[in-house]
């Protein structure tokens, strides 16, 4: 689920800086919740990789 929240956001994110029409700084707030949620999913993948060996 938060690959492909990461995903959706990202290329939200992408659209936002190549149209143009950002307001303000809001755009990056997109950029910032992938990271976490990309973050968030890796951490998530490595604990059930730890806890299944």
């Amino acid at each position: 689920m938060f690959w492909t929240m990461s995903i959706i956001l990202f290329v939200l994110w992408s659209l936002g800086m190549i149209s143009g029409s950002t307001e303000g700084h809001w755009v990056y707030l997109l950029l910032l919740f992938s990271m976490v949620s990309l973050t968030v999913a890796v951490a998530q993948h490595g604990r059930r990789r730890r806890l299944s060996a």
